[in-house]
């Protein structure tokens, strides 16, 4: 059983796109029963919001399903009950590591990592670019599929 959780600021926009992309992957591939995935916040902003329209938007242009999302911060507790934390850029992998107390078992990462890049995924929220965003993520959600599938 692979857990991953998937991390943004504010898991609106990266994170909860990040976990309906993974989640489609794993399904596509008739693996759901080999899988638990979910995402949250690194910071309390938007906790108890729902899912970025924009976010919504764009996984419906690119035919990834989703269920009802709602964001919630991520918690000390998450670092035993996954076994690995995804984040999408290095200010979340600060805050991520400051919830958790540090990574002494080597599971925090940045999801491009699993595309053998140090690349950040910029914020749409703020870039307002979904559909670069989705590109990003969803070649580091196929490099992290591959690495946990091989």
């Amino acid at each position: 059983m692979h857990k991953i959780l998937f991390v943004c600021h504010g898991n609106i926009c990266r994170s909860p796109m990040a976990e309906f992309v993974m989640k489609d992957l794993v399904h596509q591939a008739k693996m759901g029963d080999q899988f638990v995935i979910d995402s949250a916040a690194a910071t309390s902003d938007a906790v108890g919001q729902g899912m970025d329209p924009r976010t919504k938007r764009e996984l419906t242009k690119q035919g990834v399903p989703f269920t009802n999302h709602f964001a919630r911060q991520m918690t000390k507790a998450d670092y035993q009950n996954y076994d690995y934390l995804i984040c999408m850029d290095e200010e979340n992998f600060m805050d991520m590591n400051q919830i958790t107390g540090g990574d002494p078992e080597q599971k925090e990462y940045k999801l491009l990592h699993f595309v053998d890049s140090f690349q950040d995924i910029d914020d749409p929220w703020y870039t307002n670019d979904f559909d670069t965003a989705f590109k990003q993520i969803k070649r580091g959600c196929e490099g992290l599929f591959a690495k946990l599938t091989k």
